[in-house]
């Protein structure tokens, strides 16, 4: 019809789209009948639209550019120039994940970036709901399958405040340090899990005290003289360094672990979540907190 009302006839059409003119007759009257009204209507000057055909015309140009949008979309995302990646993240890798995403996203502007932070209990189910691409993390889970690759190290140390009796001792035994009151992570993080597997591997049942949902409480809790804490040292640069907690010299520590990004087997990344895949993979460990 776009071809018709071009032209102005229907021979016009026909050479225009290189077939035949009683094919184009069909085709329009193929039209009129699934319309239930006529398209086009001669004029002094040529074949023109009806009222219904200008509607149908209306319908066809915002068919087109949607489609024209689609492919240029669809290109942007083969050459990493858009798209959108949904990014999970534990609460302890915010101490370096956005530095991370903020690099990546300045060579490419056009990514849109969604970022999920949550403890190791609801990173994973964000994994396994597929409600994210991937998750940066520490031990990847084991209930499910899953793709992974190791960013870098990941240190944990016992941070006290800087008037502890400990402070200034060396190679402290885990016997000695169990009975300090410890501060904890909520149920479901992960360096809480690590603290009870450490703790169970030497055979020693720490004296546990508060139950504090984020590392920043922890250490405000550790600094104010409430107990000591096992975290992750990429959370207490700072602290440490204007000597606001000291970390004790517990014989075994600190005990590394590594930081993953890891997704689920079966998930396909687009291009641009496959890019930023590669890029923390490759150059994450450059964003990881000095301790």
């Amino acid at each position: 019809m776009n071809a018709v009302v071009r032209t102005g006839t229907i021979s016009g059409a026909a050479k225009e789209l290189n077939v035949t003119p009683p094919a184009v007759s069909m085709q329009m009257r193929l039209l009129d009948e699934t319309v239930g009204l006529p398209v086009v209507e001669r004029m002094g000057s040529g074949l023109r639209p009806t009222d219904a055909g200008a509607i149908v015309l209306d319908a066809v140009h915002s068919c087109e550019s949607a489609l024209t949008a689609c492919g240029e979309a669809l290109e942007e995302l083969k050459g990493i120039g858009g798209g959108r990646v949904t990014v999970g993240v534990v609460s302890t890798a915010k101490y370096f994940a956005p530095r991370a995403l903020a690099a990546f996203t300045k060579t490419h502007p056009k990514v849109e970036m969604r970022l999920s932070v949550g403890n190791r209990r609801e990173t994973i189910d964000s994994i396994k709901g597929n409600e994210v691409d991937f998750a940066v993390m520490g031990r990847p889970p084991q209930e499910f399958e899953v793709d992974q690759e190791i960013i870098g190290d990941h240190p944990h140390v016992i941070v006290a405040p800087p008037d502890h009796p400990m402070a200034m001792r060396k190679k402290i035994s885990f016997a000695n340090v169990a009975s300090e009151t410890f501060l904890l992570r909520e149920d479901g993080s992960g360096t809480r899990a690590l603290m009870q597997r450490l703790f169970a591997k030497v055979g020693h049942n720490p004296n546990t005290g508060m139950e504090i949902g984020s590392n920043e409480t922890i250490k405000q809790a550790v600094m104010a003289g409430l107990g000591i804490a096992l975290l992750s040292a990429h959370t207490v640069g700072p602290e440490v360094s204007e000597k606001r907690l000291v970390i004790l010299d517990v014989d075994g520590l600190p005990v590394i672990r590594q930081w993953f990004v890891v997704k689920r087997k079966e998930r396909v990344l687009m291009p641009a979540s496959q890019a930023l895949w590669d890029f923390l993979a490759v150059s994450g460990v450059d964003f990881l907190p000095q301790t």
